[in-house]
């Protein structure tokens, strides 16, 4: 095995990372919140911070619905307070959801890509939160929103009135707006990314929104709609980003199967491991089925960028993993992929909590504070998994072997190292599940002694490379091969 490779993916901070996502609005309230209320104006609405979002109506003059325009107040400095408590779950990643000038709360409508937005604070706010986030050994990313902006924005309106920018923007009378929106949402016109004045302006030129904000010391960017980018510029992004920083994080946000994307940026966040996951355990896909979807995506895409790639269950765009899947035992099954399968765990605010929240608007709550507590079962499991996760090298850095199942979901991480071996197999049903599995790896010894690291099962076995897993219903178990000697003998000295 190639012991060089795990070296250099241990020194890579991108592979198996955990991230934490923060919609900055909704985060941590102001403690300066009087002296802000100027900036949250109509059509803006500020919310007392313990109410919830709800759907709103559309404003046609605005051409935004009233839910994009509810604030609650939170800014760069407000999180900046809670850093303490991001880095003591384990973050390795900060990843802030859009902060440019906007109108919305949103801020996926930029007005001007080189300011922030008033409501969350000054260029000198992000590079204090920069340096307290490097500060605490930890990552920061942005939300970059480069395949639109907003309608207010100067140049769509320049270009509006022909008064410049027209090339900037895909005007065309056939359109019932006349100009190229996207998702055909009103308020969101299109960049024309393929002329060159508009790839300068995004991420060639050194003062380019790309590269300014790299320079200013952010780590990397999440893309919004990579879908929308497409192969050929996502390249040239990506290539134009590292010449700021080698090991900048470009990732995407890409629902595409992930293979060829994956050879354009670093990581996807990676929706085909999430659907297989709430497919499986909905009862759509088989346990057979499921593991072969997963080999196919890693071995199609390669491992390497996988373990780059973003394992979520919920974040800002879909409901939050408590309302996708009720039932508790289920929710901690999803958890148990996210957190062993290749990739970097990525966690959206608040669900470490317990926090619910149906689709867009109702899962941009804001922050829960009353279920910081030491009695919160949730926070308490997911802090066992995050620990899992970090502790065990082979769940941050491993390759991966599917193990071929009918009723159990099975698998390993290995490395170059025996010991570092995790075996994980899940039972997805409400039936005691009792299988046979084969083991395809010629390090592990017969009758080898087996640890527990999370979950339980009845004692196992290994004979010629079999192993039976008898799981109780929704069971799961996370388990290492015990390598050291009893007293002086171990069949794993030479391996």
């Amino acid at each position: 095995m190639n012991n060089n490779k795990f070296k250099l993916r241990e020194n890579d901070w991108r592979n198996g990372a955990l991230v934490y996502q923060v919609l900055v609005d909704r985060f941590n309230p102001s403690s300066h919140l009087e002296s802000k209320k100027g900036l949250y104006l109509y059509p803006k609405t500020l919310n007392d911070w313990h109410s919830l979002p709800k759907p709103g109506t559309f404003l046609e003059e605005h051409r935004y619905w009233s839910h994009e325009l509810d604030f609650w107040g939170g800014d760069l400095n407000s999180l900046n307070e809670r850093l303490e408590y991001i880095k003591h779950l384990g973050v390795d990643v900060l990843y802030l959801n859009p902060i440019f000038e906007s109108l919305s709360n949103h801020k996926y409508d930029a007005t001007n890509f080189l300011e922030i937005s008033k409501e969350y604070g000054t260029k000198e706010d992000l590079k204090k939160l920069i340096q307290n986030v490097h500060a605490h050994d930890m990552k920061i990313m942005l939300d970059g929103v480069f395949n639109h902006v907003g309608v207010g924005n100067p140049m769509f309106q320049k270009a509006l009135k022909h008064e410049g920018f027209r090339h900037f923007f895909d005007f065309n009378d056939s359109y019932p707006r006349g100009v190229r929106l996207w998702a055909d949402a009103p308020s969101l016109p299109e960049l024309n990314l393929e002329h060159e004045d508009v790839k300068n302006y995004i991420f060639k030129q050194d003062d380019s929104v790309i590269r300014t904000y790299i320079k200013m010391g952010i780590d990397g960017w999440r893309l919004d709609v990579a879908f929308d980018i497409g192969f050929d510029i996502l390249s040239e992004l990506r290539d134009y980003a590292r010449k700021d920083k080698l090991d900048v994080m470009i990732v995407g946000e890409i629902w595409n199967y992930p293979e060829k994307w994956l050879k354009s940026i670093d990581g996807v966040m990676n929706f085909t491991f999430r659907e297989i996951t709430l497919r499986l355990l909905s009862g759509e896909l088989s346990p057979h089925k499921a593991i072969h979807m997963l080999k196919d995506t890693i071995d199609d895409a390669g491992i390497e960028p996988i373990l780059k790639s973003w394992n979520l269950l919920d974040n800002h765009d879909v409901a939050r993993l408590k309302h996708l899947l009720p039932k508790l035992e289920l929710q901690r099954l999803a958890q148990v992929m996210q957190f062993t399968l290749p990739g970097s765990p990525n966690l959206y605010y608040g669900t470490e909590l317990g926090m619910d929240g149906a689709n867009d608007p109702m899962n941009r709550a804001p922050m829960n504070w009353d279920l910081f507590n030491d009695k919160n079962e949730t926070l308490k499991w997911t802090q066992s998994l995050i620990s899992l996760h970090k502790r065990e090298r082979s769940l941050k850095i491993g390759d991966f072997i599917a193990i071929n199942a009918d009723d159990l979901l099975c698998y390993m991480r290995i490395t170059d190292k025996v010991e570092d071996t995790c075996i994980i197999a899940i039972n997805p049903s409400k039936e005691d599940v009792s299988e046979t599995v084969l083991l395809k790896d010629s390090r592990l010894m017969n009758y080898s002694n087996f640890k527990t690291v999370l979950g339980k099962a009845k004692p196992v076995t290994l004979l010629a490379g079999l192993m039976n897993f008898t799981l109780e219903p929704y069971g799961f178990v996370v388990l290492k091969p015990e390598t050291k000697p009893q007293k002086s003998y171990t069949p794993y000295k030479r391996v």
